[in-house]
């Protein structure tokens, strides 16, 4: 009864659309018309991707520091490293570069040599003034800025660290962007109509090479490129796929169906992004070449089971109606397969992922009914395919190709499960020696030339990627103790000395300051005041930029002087390193500022990525198991059999094992774009096992139980679209290698090495299983025959 009704179901469905071929088609038509008008609400991400969740103690701590210090990524740094820089005429040009950029009203603040203040004391009214560094009216004299060279290397320890380097030479001024317009649109119109033309024309005027970066300037340089590279995704995706089906099937009639139908399925992905409005990001930037991919999956095996019905009976009405009958359940279930393996990302707490995972899952069921629908109503106004279009069916090397894998199947199955215990081994190895790892700027194009400017500054200043640390005084006014003072000096000592980050800066610099211009500018006085000093040199330093807007430490300090802020900035470390880093200093924040007296917090954007990386990790294998287990659950549903689903899962399980391996042998870390290769892949690789698995069941009951028969008769026919969809499948993920990310390079090269193990797992290891676990059956029917 239960066979009936399934049967009975799925002929219904196919007199439906058959019967209702146009309604069906104009229906389509609108549905693409809509989504397409969608795309007016597509807008790219202005903001780095993070990788906790919103309640995660990470971001609570994060929030907190933004809710007391406001946006802290708003610095963009331009820098350089040139002898000949102290000469009038560069002088000068650099001089037009840093006053134009400082009247953009983006800016907020802008710290360069060109205007850089100075502490002096006023005796008479009791109170440090900020004087010009350069005297501009003398900036025309070489051995003036010569002078000037020495005192900005020698005198004015404050600017060292954050504006130059004494050491190599090399010099920086900070851009503050306006907080407010930091993480919007208006970010990237002023860096690539304003910023970069600025920068451009200097560089050609002076013959210096200029080195840009921050965070501002890396974000939206990124999302430009990236934008660039959805195009190239698209079109090679296309290309790759549709090449490929045509060297498969020889036919320009379904070539063009089935480019049709993924065209349709990319606007449909893109109109799901608009509908739901989310942003375009480096993830769903990649999901229409991924609906490309994994769409002309459906069109293969639809159109190749057509063309075996037209082979076998050449009535095309019987052909369409089977197609949909025989063919819908089973790539229904590939299709659910994939689309679990993708909603799984929803389950780990992080908005990206669950946009990515809503979306592409969304999107994989939509192009499976566009194609159900489209390639049964499309052949239906054709003519019954000829000679040429079938002669693939029966090319010698398929038919090669199939008789060696059925004789391993049949006689050589101990080799295959010796292969495969081996590969495991190897694979568990491999494994060990895997390492978790991810940085703001480690999934960036190294090949760009602001990851240049990135390795730039990581050798002169120490990195660019900022980390926080912000001090509760649990009481007003308590940043300006004394005590206070010491403690932050005494742990900004310590940030110092260590290599994987860059001079801090603080409330503390700007006291030392003030003592050294309290002692006419002294180099040797920059330190803080002793407890006799304290009392006026500290009321002169209250004063010291009041109600200035080129107060570079206004930021530093609260309102109500109880919360104070160290900002220092990260090399590019893996997350081992990072950890070690973070252990480090809360070992001596510990030790200096009592519990009872103090609340410290370390934290900043870099940080909070490295804690996301690490928990999107441990969530992501979860997601894996996940998958596996509903899949588990949905092959059970469909075949009835715990043997069947066994044989399937340990099957596909084996070529996550090997990439694994191979990661751990060449040093591939497991981070937020490798991880995601596992669950991607699995849900994709399953879907031939799912196959296989229809029609062995199908040819079981058709044969009254002939095990043998029923598994060969299923691997000669399903042997065919599992090589044809593996093949288009790794070559298409392939594509992804022509990014210019890291992280899209290696998704693309993961997914395509576990499809191709997975496509020989599935040709081999599967119906060596089923063999197997039948033993006694086929053994039965040997006697009998």
């Amino acid at each position: 009864m239960k066979k009936a009704i399934q049967v009975g179901f799925w002929e219904k469905v196919a007199r439906i659309i058959l019967k209702n071929r146009i309604t069906i088609l104009v229906l389509v038509a609108l549905i693409t018309v809509f989504l397409g008008f969608q795309w007016k609400n597509l807008a790219m991400s202005y903001t780095e991707a993070n990788l906790l969740p919103k309640d995660h103690i990470a971001n609570k701590d994060y929030q907190k520091f933004l809710d007391k210090f406001g946006e802290e990524g708003n610095l963009i740094v331009i820098g350089f490293k040139d002898p000949t820089f102290f000469t009038p005429k560069n002088y000068a040009a650099w001089n037009t570069l840093m006053t134009g950029l400082k009247k953009s009203r983006e800016v907020d603040l802008v710290v360069s040599l060109n205007d850089l203040k100075k502490l002096e004391k006023d005796t008479v009214n009791e109170k440090f003034v900020l004087a010009p560094f350069i005297n501009q009216s003398k900036v025309l004299d070489p051995a003036y800025l010569k002078t000037i060279q020495h005192d900005l290397f020698y005198n004015l320890p404050f600017y060292e660290g954050l504006l130059f380097n004494k050491e190599s030479g090399s010099i920086r001024s900070a851009v503050y962007i306006n907080k407010d317009l930091v993480n919007t649109a208006e970010r990237k119109t002023f860096i690539l109509e304003n910023l970069v033309p600025k920068i451009d024309k200097f560089e050609k005027t002076t013959g210096i090479d200029l080195r840009v970066s921050g965070m501002p300037y890396i974000r939206t340089i990124n999302a430009n490129n990236m934008k660039g590279e959805i195009a190239l995704f698209i079109g090679a995706a296309l290309f790759i796929v549709s090449l490929i089906f045509f060297f498969f099937f020889r036919s320009f009639r379904a070539t063009f169906i089935s480019i049709c139908i993924l065209v349709v399925g990319v606007i449909w992905s893109f109109g799901t992004l608009g509908l739901l409005h989310y942003k375009i990001t480096i993830l769903t930037a990649i999901i229409p070449p991924l609906i490309i991919v994994i769409g002309i999956t459906n069109c293969i095996f639809l159109i190749n089971k057509y063309q075996q019905e037209i082979k076998l009976h050449n009535n095309q009405a019987k052909a369409l109606q089977r197609i949909i009958s025989k063919i819908g359940v089973s790539t229904l279930m590939t299709n659910l397969t994939t689309a679990i393996g993708f909603a799984t990302f929803m389950i780990t707490g992080n908005e990206l992922l669950f946009e990515f995972g809503l979306v592409t899952s969304i999107n994989v069921i939509s192009v499976y009914i566009l194609t159900l629908l489209i390639v049964p109503i499309v052949y239906s106004f054709m003519s019954v395919p000829g000679e040429k279009h079938l002669y693939h069916l029966t090319k010698n090397y398929i038919s090669t190709l199939l008789d060696w894998v059925e004789n391993i199947v049949k006689n050589k199955r101990r080799v295959i499960y010796t292969i495969y215990g081996l590969l495991l081994l190897f694979s568990i190895i491999g494994i060990s020696q895997m390492k978790v790892s991810g940085s703001l700027i480690g999934e960036m194009p190294r090949s760009a030339s602001f990851f240049k400017d990135i390795l730039f500054y990581e050798k002169e200043f120490n990195g660019v990627m900022p980390l926080e640390i912000m001090i509760d005084t649990k009481r007003k006014k308590g940043v300006m103790k004394l005590s206070t003072m010491r403690k932050m000096e005494e742990l900004q000592n310590t940030i110092a000395s260590m290599p994987e980050l860059s001079k801090p800066v603080s409330i503390v610099n700007l006291v030392k300051y003030s003592k050294q211009a309290f002692y006419n500018g002294k180099p040797e006085y920059y330190q803080l005041p002793t407890s006799q000093e304290q009392t006026f040199i500290l009321s002169y330093a209250k004063n010291a930029t009041k109600n200035s807007k080129d107060n570079l430490m206004k930021s530093y300090v609260d309102s109500t002087g109880q919360y104070a802020r160290i900002t220092t900035f990260m090399k590019d470390i893996g997350t081992d390193e990072m950890a070690k880093v973070e252990k480090k200093l809360h070992a001596k924040i510990d030790e200096i500022f009592p519990s009872d007296r103090y609340e410290v917090t370390v934290t900043g954007k870099a940080l909070v990525f490295q804690k996301g990386t690490s928990y999107l990790v441990g969530n992501l294998i979860e997601s894996l198991i996940f998958a596996i287990f509903v899949i588990a659950v949905l092959m059970l549903y469909l075949f009835r059999s715990f043997k069947m689903v066994f044989a399937s899962v340990i099957t596909n399980i084996l070529p996550l094992c090997i990439t694994s391996g191979l990661m751990g042998y060449f040093g591939i870390p497991l981070k937020p774009s490798t991880i995601l290769v596992f669950s991607i892949a699995f849900g994709i690789s399953v879907d031939n096992a799912i196959q296989f698995m229809a029609k062995y069941r199908h040819d079981l009951l058709q044969s009254n139980g002939k095990v043998k028969k029923s598994i060969f008769s299923a691997l000669r026919e399903t042997g065919i679209s599992t090589f044809y969809t593996s093949v288009v499948l790794i070559l298409g993920f392939a594509t992804f290698t022509l990014s210019s990310f890291s992280g899209t390079i290696a998704l693309g090269g993961l997914i395509s090495c576990t499809l191709a193990f997975a496509m020989f797992a599935n040709l081999l290891v599967l119906p060596a299983l089923v063999l197997t676990f039948e033993k006694k059956k086929a053994k039965k029917e040997d006697l009998e025959d």
